[in-house]
C-alpha cells in the first residue's frame, strides 16, 4: 500500500530520505514477495531492486508553499536475482530472460506497470499515471510525478569499481603475477583464485542484524572478482591508478591510503583492450563497457551500471513504449543500499561517461541523476547473510531464483529460474505456460493489446496505417528512440553489444 509522509516545506531532494526508501523496499519485499525464489537461509544471498513512484499534491504541483507538504510513496515494481544466461542458451522465440540481475527485473517489472497505466490511460478506464500529451494518440507523466530507482547494491559494472580504504578488508585475495603469466597475466586463471566467502573475518563477525528482520544497520565490505581490460582514449580521463585512487573525491577521512580496490565480475566488452590485473588498486581500468561474466558460457548481457547509464539518456520505457510516450521517462534519483559505496563511481559510471553526448532529438537528454546512500542493509544480502551464517556448514552462494512483482492487477508475481518460470521443464520450453510475463515475447504481446484497444484514428503517428509484423520491425519503427540510441552509441557506447537481428524477428 502507498506510504504517506507530512512534513514541512523543503526543496524536493528533502521530501524524502534514502532511509525512508529503503525502508519501504525493504517492507515491500518481506510482506509482498512470496517465500517461493527468496534465499534458502543461511545458504543463499540475493540482491534486491525497485521503482518507487514519488507523487506530490496538485497544491505542491502549482507551487503553493504554505501547507505541509504531503508526499506519496509507492512501490510500483520490484525485483530480485543475480543470474545471466550464456550466449549458447538464449532464443530467438524472446520467451526466456537473458539477464535476471535484480536492476533488470525490476526495469522490466515497471514495463508491465507502464503498460498497463497506458491501457487505463488510453481506455479512459480508471486515472492513471498517464495525461494526454500535446499530439494525437501520444501521453505524458501527470504532474509532480516522478520515479526513484532503489538497488540493495552498487550496480555491477564500473559503478562498483570503488577505493578501497586501508581499514578495510581487502575483497579478494590479493592479485599477484606469475613470471610465467608474464607482465599482463593469464586473468582468467588468477582472478578465480580470491576467495571472498571468509566467514571468520573481523568484519564480518562485526555485522549483526538489528530489529526488525528487514532492517539492518551499518553494512559491511563486499566481495566481488571481476576481468579486464585497458580503456580507449574517449574515458581515459577515469584511468585508475594508485595515485588517482588516492585524490578520488569521496567522502574518505584525509591522509587514508587506498590499498585496493572493490571489484566487479563484469568483463570488459570486446574490441576495448582488457584491464591490466595489476596487484591491489591497479587490478581495472574503469570507465569502460562490461558484460556480466557467465560460467564458461559469455554472456551477452552488458553490465547493470552500463544497462542504466543508457537508461538514463534513453529513458526505461525502452523502444516500445516510445511510440505513446511524448518524451522518455527518466528515473529522478538513485538510492543505493548499505554496501561499498563512492559517489564518485557512481556519478562515473551513470552520468560522467554519458555527460558530453549532444544533438539528442527532441525530449531526450542526458538526466541529471541524483545519487544517495542509505544506512540500511538488505537482510538478504551477501554480507548479512554471511554475518548470521554463524560458520555454518557448505559455501554460501546466490540465489538461482529470480522474483518480479509489478503494480498490476492480474498476475503481478512471476519467478523464474534459469530464464523461465520456475519449475518448468525441458519438455514445457516453448509453451505458453513457460514464458515469464516480463519475457520479450510477454511484454510484445502487452504491447499488441494495448495497440489494438486504441482505433486507428487516434494512434500515434509512428504506428497509423504501418503494416508492421514482427518485434523488430516495431521496434525500429520508433524513429527518435532509434535516432537517440545511435546518437549515443556514437559519441559514448561505440562498442555496445547487440544482439543479432534474428533474436528479434518473433511475432
Amino acid at each position: 500500500m502507498p506510504v504517506t509522509f507530512g512534513r514541512a516545506l523543503a526543496p524536493a531532494p528533502a521530501m524524502w530520505t534514502a532511509d525512508e526508501i529503503a525502508q519501504l523496499c525493504y517492507e515491500h519485499y518481506h510482506v509482498r514477495l512470496p517465500k517461493q525464489g527468496k534465499p534458502e537461509p543461511n545458504r543463499e544471498w540475493t540482491l534486491l531492486a525497485a521503482v518507487v513512484k514519488i507523487q506530490f499534491t496538485a497544491d505542491q504541483a502549482c507551487g503553493i508553499s504554505d501547507k505541509a507538504i504531503q508526499v506519496t510513496k509507492e512501490v510500483v515494481s520490484m525485483g530480485t536475482g543475480t543470474k545471466c544466461i550464456g550466449q549458447s542458451k538464449m532464443r530467438k522465440s524472446g520467451d526466456i530472460l537473458n539477464d535476471s540481475h535484480a536492476e533488470v527485473i525490476a526495469r522490466r517489472g515497471f514495463l508491465r506497470y507502464l503498460l498497463h497505466q497506458l491501457q487505463l490511460a488510453a481506455t479512459l478506464e480508471k486515472d492513471s499515471i498517464f495525461i494526454p500529451g500535446t499530439h494525437k494518440g501520444l501521453w505524458k507523466l501527470r504532474p509532480a510525478l516522478s520515479f526513484v530507482f532503489f538497488s540493495s547494491h552498487t550496480p555491477c559494472g564500473d559503478a562498483s569499481i570503488i577505493p578501497m580504504l586501508e581499514f578495510e578488508e581487502q575483497p579478494c585475495c590479493p592479485v599477484t603475477i606469475s613470471s610465467s603469466a608474464g607482465a599482463s597475466g593469464d586473468l582468467e586463471a588468477l582472478e578465480d583464485k580470491g576467495d571472498c566467502d571468509d566467514t571468520d573475518s573481523p568484519v564480518a563477525k562485526k555485522m549483526r542484524l538489528e530489529t526488525p528482520s528487514y532492517l539492518v544497520m551499518n553494512g559491511t565490505a563486499h566481495c566481488d572478482k571481476q576481468e579486464r581490460h585497458p580503456v580507449t582514449p574517449e574515458v581515459s580521463n577515469w584511468n585508475l591508478t594508485v595515485q588517482g585512487l588516492a585524490t578520488v573525491k569521496t567522502t574518505m577521512p584525509r591522509d587514508i591510503t587506498v590499498l585496493d580496490i572493490h571489484r566487479t565480475g563484469a568483463k570488459c566488452v570486446p574490441g576495448e583492450a582488457r584491464d591490466p590485473g595489476k596487484p591491489g588498486a591497479a587490478y581495472h581500468q574503469v570507465g569502460l563497457l562490461r558484460v556480466k561474466p557467465g560460467r564458461g558460457d559469455r554472456t551477452c548481457s552488458m553490465s547493470c551500471s552500463d544497462k542504466m547509464a543508457r537508461w538514463n539518456v534513453l529513458g526505461c520505457q525502452g523502444a516500445l513504449l516510445m511510440h505513446f510516450l511524448e518524451e522518455p521517462i527518466y528515473l529522478s534519483a538513485l538510492v543505493i543500499g548499505k554496501c561499498p559505496y563512492s559517489q564518485e563511481a557512481m556519478q562515473r559510471a551513470l552520468t560522467g561517461r554519458c555527460q558530453n553526448v549532444s544533438a539528442l532529438p527532441k525530449g531526450f537528454r542526458v538526466q541529471e541523476l541524483t545519487t544517495q546512500q542509505s544506512d540500511l542493509l538488505f537482510e538478504q544480502s551477501r554480507c548479512a547473510v554471511q554475518a548470521n551464517r554463524l560458520d555454518g556448514p557448505g559455501r554460501l552462494v546466490p540465489c538461482g531464483a529470480a522474483i518480479s512483482w509489478s503494480a498490476v492487477p492480474e498476475h503481478p508475481l512471476d519467478v523464474t529460474a534459469n530464464g523461465f518460470p520456475q519449475g518448468t521443464t525441458k519438455k514445457g520450453i516453448g509453451s505458453l505456460q513457460a514464458r515469464s510475463r516480463i519475457s520479450k515475447v510477454e511484454l510484445f504481446r502487452s504491447f499488441l493489446k494495448l495497440l489494438s484497444s486504441i482505433a486507428e484514428d487516434m494512434q500515434p503517428d509512428s504506428l497509423r496505417g504501418q503494416k508492421l509484423d514482427t518485434y523488430q520491425e516495431y521496434k525500429e519503427a520508433a524513429s527518435t528512440y532509434q535516432e537517440a540510441w545511435s546518437t549515443l552509441r556514437k559519441q559514448a557506447f561505440g562498442f555496445w553489444i547487440k544482439n543479432p537481428p534474428d533474436y528479434h524477428q518473433f511475432k
